[in-house]
């Protein structure tokens, strides 16, 4: 029997933008098949624009494996007033399929906690779809909790 491949995680560059876009279909495709009917509207343009254009509105990191990108995390900065402390946003995680359950996606998480550490954040924060039982079980295993009295609220200002 063969070992797996290696991974690791690093810091996304701007030349990865259309593997990052590829897994970012990928993730919608999965959500959309638990129901989620948002519109997905994250590809290359937006991607190259706002995480790696001259004020990015984001950053990432990246697993990589055997030279391809099967993992990202994108986060941005944030605080919360009601603990009067930085916070790390994480936007978006997915891990392709073929490779989950090796540590990746912890890894991932891992590193963004340094990201966050190393930016004078105490917290991390994120959303996850509420029919995602698997992303949720994930959060979990890593000692992630639920906030369950807080809703998520949307205004469009365009």
């Amino acid at each position: 029997m063969s070992a797996l491949p290696e991974w690791h995680i690093r810091e996304a560059r701007c030349e990865e933008v259309p593997a990052i876009a590829a897994l970012t279909e990928e993730f919608a495709a999965y959500l959309s098949e638990l129901g989620d009917t948002s519109a997905f509207r994250l590809g290359t343009e937006a991607l190259a624009r706002d995480g790696f254009g001259p004020d990015p509105a984001f950053r990432g990191l990246v697993a990589e494996c055997s030279s391809e990108v099967v993992g990202f995390l994108l986060h941005h900065p944030g605080y919360d007033t009601d603990q009067a402390c930085r916070l790390l946003f994480v936007v978006d995680l997915y891990v392709t399929a073929v490779e989950r359950g090796r540590g990746i996606g912890a890894a991932l998480m891992k590193e963004a906690r340094k990201v966050a550490r190393a930016g004078g954040a105490k917290q991390m924060v994120w959303t996850v779809y509420r029919h995602n039982a698997l992303g949720r079980r994930f959060y979990e295993g890593i000692g992630a909790r639920s906030v369950d009295d807080l809703n998520l609220m949307c205004w469009d200002v365009l």
